[in-house]
């Protein structure tokens, strides 16, 4: 049944019915795999991630949602969010990178209908498989550089995750029949060029702070010095100012809504076959303040026990 409300379709998450069913399965499939190759990846690095980064990564998991539910307004009445796979990816690495973005966006789909089930292969691709590798690629060729060229390495890296995204996300369309890509890729490279800025903006100054009160944490030579107490309470403090702040974001249609209601395509999207925290608020309470700020706090505590469950079942591995 195709609806026309925005509520069940917080987006670049793709929902169901906008996708074909050959495109869905081909980008479960690929996804599937770069996911097996992230964990095992993960898993033989004896030189990576330790103890003390475990909470590290549940941090980082609640911190991209908390931030992905921050709507900002951008030109012509649409709105953007962050996405977090450059960040995350610079943060942690590639392949941990992917594990945090899959278990925020699987929960997202899972948990909170945002994106299809059918369609979750291709937005896991998307905004956490691509934007980790282009976000970490771009950065890390600047290794050697000072401080302020990594940043605005890290900003332009940001940016190209937003638009390649968009990119992918738009031929996907196209090969689904649902839109042409003459028509579709330019209204979508063209308001997701200025969404970029915000996710640039954000990354570069999300790794400013850390640069200056934790510069271990990016630091190839002190990669077994990263995590600690102080920085898990910090972490939690900032998620849940994030989650306060929720309820002030934009109300105005995302990126992928706007092309689709401009385009005609918006009613091809399918209601999600169950809800259990529809629209990040939860029922019982409605569309209430309170109610959004409850339902991030419980996504938030469920992708980072997610995230650092998945990396203590992998952690056996990287004890010399």
């Amino acid at each position: 049944m195709a609806i026309l409300l925005s509520a069940f379709f917080p987006w670049l998450h793709i929902p169901d019915g906008f996708l074909s069913l050959i495109m869905a399965v081909v980008f479960w499939l690929v996804t599937a795999a770069f996911v097996i190759v992230a964990a095992r990846r993960l898993q033989a690095d004896t030189s990576g991630l330790g103890e003390q980064q475990v909470p590290l990564m549940g941090i980082m998991a609640a911190f991209v949602f908390a931030a992905q539910m921050l709507n900002f307004p951008v030109a012509g009445g649409t709105s953007g969010h962050f996405l977090g796979g450059a960040l995350t990816a610079i943060m942690l690495g590639p392949w941990a990178g992917i594990l945090v973005m899959t278990a925020v966006i699987a929960i997202q789909a899972l948990l909170f209908q945002d994106g299809g089930l059918l369609a979750l292969g291709a937005n896991l691709f998307n905004m956490g498989i691509l934007t980790a590798f282009i976000g970490y690629g771009l950065y890390r060729s600047f290794a050697g550089k000072d401080r302020r060229v990594r940043l605005m390495a890290a900003g332009v890296a940001a940016w190209l995750s937003v638009m390649a995204a968009a990119f992918l996300t738009s031929v996907q369309l196209w090969l689904s029949g649902t839109a042409v890509l003459g028509v579709v890729l330019p209204a979508m490279l063209g308001v997701h060029a200025l969404i970029g800025i915000g996710e640039a903006l954000i990354t570069v100054a999300a790794l400013g702070f850390i640069a200056q009160i934790r510069p271990d944490l990016l630091g190839e030579a002190a990669v077994k010095e990263r995590g600690g107490r102080g920085w898990v309470i910090g972490g939690a403090v900032l998620v849940a100012l994030l989650l306060v702040l929720a309820p002030l974001a934009s109300a105005d249609p995302d990126g992928l809504e706007r092309v689709a209601e401009d385009l005609g395509f918006i009613e091809r999207g399918l209601e999600a076959p169950y809800q259990i925290i529809p629209d990040y608020t939860l029922p019982f309470l409605g569309e209430t303040a309170l109610s959004t700020i409850l339902a991030g706090a419980i996504g938030a505590v469920v992708v980072g026990v997610v995230a650092v469950v998945v990396v203590r079942v992998l952690r056996p591995r990287w004890q010399s």
